[in-house]
């Protein structure tokens, strides 16, 4: 498969309503920086993967106690830093001292979309009281076309669009991949379709299994591209399943194997460099 071939046939058209999704073949995401090659979430895994030629970078918002945002995935300190606590109920003056593997700072958001102008950043929507700070974060850098928002809760992303003040990319919340997947299953789904086409949210953010259930399959695919979705796919580090699924048609990976899905892509024609790559 060419990267003509796969524009031609997958392109969604509400790509072209929102600037974060304009790009010339699939789209590859270094999650959380790339945690196979380095800690995850700091910003020499950033530099690492933009150096490399990502231009797509994800990342986890959570904010202090009194709302500092950070970069960061993990509710607590405890699992990748020298410290521990709940970053929701310690100040940023006590999460500053903490450092990621021992030696890295944990970023901020801010200076994240600061650091990488030319980087484009998927950010998980950890905590409602995340919202409101990175709202003025996103408001303070005019990043509005460079993030699209998830979360693994509804609710969290109706309020995330709404703060934002104006419209941003997003994906799916949980319901609407459930709604995608069993339109996509079974017939007889007409209304869940028309009403996932008119929210205009432009991309599906999956899996390819849940709990023993297939969720990205050759229908979701088709079915999300009937209604202009892009279907991107989370966290694939097996170059071989990322062959599979781009095979299917999928519109983007997330990986922590950056330099894999770097290597599959550049294969089959479809690596598009940033303009930072080395």
């Amino acid at each position: 498969m060419t990267g003509r071939a796969h524009n031609r046939h997958t392109r969604p058209v509400f790509s072209r309503r929102f600037a974060f999704l304009d790009h010339p073949g699939p789209l590859a995401f270094a999650h959380r920086g790339g945690a196979l090659e380095g800690h995850e979430n700091t910003v020499a895994a950033f530099e690492r993967a933009v150096e490399l030629g990502y231009t797509y970078l994800e990342t986890d918002a959570h904010a202090t106690a009194d709302g500092v945002l950070l970069a960061f995935h993990d509710h607590t300190l405890d699992r990748v830093t020298d410290h521990r606590g709940k970053i929701v109920e310690l100040p940023y003056r006590t999460v500053r001292q903490a450092r990621i593997g021992g030696v890295h700072d944990i970023p901020l958001m801010e200076d994240l979309l600061g650091s990488f102008p030319q980087a484009r950043f998927n950010i998980d929507v950890k905590e409602a009281s995340t919202i409101e700070p990175l709202a003025a974060v996103i408001r303070r850098t005019n990043a509005f076309d460079r993030i699209c928002l998830t979360s693994f809760s509804d609710e969290r992303l109706v309020r995330a669009r709404a703060a934002m003040g104006r419209e941003v990319c997003s994906a799916l919340g949980p319901r609407g991949v459930a709604a995608l997947r069993a339109a996509a299953a079974t017939s007889g789904y007409g209304r869940v379709l028309a009403r996932l086409a008119r929210s205009g949210v432009p991309c599906a953010q999956v899996p390819v299994g849940f709990r023993g259930l297939r969720v990205t399959t050759r229908s979701l695919v088709r079915t999300a591209h009937a209604l202009g979705m892009q279907v991107h796919v989370w966290t694939i580090n097996d170059t071989l399943r990322m062959d599979h699924l781009l095979d299917l048609g999928v519109d983007g990976i997330m990986t922590d194997n950056i330099s894999g899905l770097r290597d599959v892509l550049d294969r089959r024609g479809l690596w598009h460099p940033g303009q930072l790559a080395a």
